[in-house]
C-alpha cells in the first residue's frame, strides 16, 4: 500500500504542470487524497471488516467530490485530476498509470451481481466528464475523449470519441496524454463527407438541367442504382470502427 501511495504522489509531477511543491500536492489535491483513503479502505475491505470501509469511502467523498467504492481495484501510478465528480464502481479495475479527469464515471448498467463495472489497461486517459458502462474491458494505451459514452470493449492503442463512443485508431502516431485538442471528430468527418457528396449530386443535377433532354433519354443514359455507401470515414463511424 505504501508503495501504490508513493507512486501516487510521484506521478502527480509528472502529469500536472502546476504541481510546484510537495507539500501543495499533500494538501490541495483531492485526487491524491481520494487514492489514500481509497488504500487504506480496500484494505480493510479485502480483510472483511463490516461497515468501516464504507464509512471511510463517504468521509472521502464528502472531503473530495470523489466517490470510490471500497471493492474497486486500483493499480499504481493512478492520477485524479481536478476529480470533482467523479465515481468509481465496486467491481471496477484501474491499471497502473492511468489518467482521470473530473466528472468520469466507471459505473455499471442494471442491477446484475457479480463483475459489472469496467476494466481498464494500463497509461489509459478518460477525458473530462466520460462514461464508461458495463462490465467491459479497455486495453491499455486507450484514450477516451471528453464527454464520451463507452459501451463496448475497446483494443488496446485506440482513441474512442463520440456518443455512444466510436474507436478512431491513430495508427503511427503517438500523442501526448494531454492533448485533448489532438482528438479527431468522427461526427465532423462523416457529416463533412456526406455534405460533399451532396453538394456533388447537386452539381449533377444543374448540370443535367442545362442539357434538356426529356426523363425518358435520362434514365437510358443513367440508369438508377441502389445507394453504396463506400467511403471510408462513414462505414468507420456506422460500424464503430471495430467495436
Amino acid at each position: 500500500m505504501l508503495k501504490a501511495l508513493r507512486a501516487d504522489f510521484k506521478i502527480v509531477f509528472e502529469r500536472d504542470p502546476a504541481a510546484r511543491n510537495w507539500l501543495e500536492v499533500l494538501t490541495c489535491y483531492p485526487g491524491l487524497q481520494a487514492l489514500a483513503f481509497h488504500r487504506v479502505a480496500h484494505w480493510l475491505w479485502n480483510v472483511g471488516l463490516p461497515f468501516i470501509p464504507r464509512f471511510l469511502s463517504h468521509i472521502s467523498r464528502f472531503v473530495t467530490g470523489i466517490e470510490i467504492h471500497p471493492g474497486a481495484t486500483i493499480g499504481q501510478g493512478v492520477f485524479i485530476d481536478h476529480g470533482m465528480g467523479v465515481v468509481v464502481g465496486e467491481t471496477a479495475i484501474i491499471g497502473d498509470s492511468c489518467l482521470i479527469y473530473q466528472g468520469v464515471t466507471l459505473g455499471g448498467t442494471g442491477k446484475e451481481s457479480g463483475k459489472r463495472h469496467p476494466t481498464l489497461g494500463t497509461n489509459v486517459v478518460v477525458g473530462a466528464g466520460a462514461k464508461v458502462l458495463g462490465n467491459i474491458q479497455v486495453g491499455n494505451d486507450v484514450r477516451i475523449g471528453a464527454g464520451s459514452v463507452v459501451l463496448r470493449e475497446v483494443p488496446s492503442d485506440c482513441t474512442v470519441v463520440g456518443v455512444p463512443g466510436r474507436v478512431v485508431y491513430r495508427a503511427g502516431e503517438r500523442v501526448g496524454p494531454l492533448d485533448h485538442d489532438c482528438l479527431p471528430d468522427s461526427e465532423a468527418q462523416v457529416i463533412r463527407a456526406l455534405v460533399d457528396r451532396i453538394e456533388g449530386l447537386e452539381q449533377q443535377v444543374e448540370d443535367l438541367k442545362t442539357l434538356k433532354i426529356s426523363q425518358r433519354e435520362l434514365v437510358a443514359i443513367a440508369p438508377i442504382q441502389s445507394c453504396r455507401i463506400q467511403d471510408r470515414v462513414i462505414t468507420e463511424y456506422l460500424d464503430g470502427a471495430g467495436i
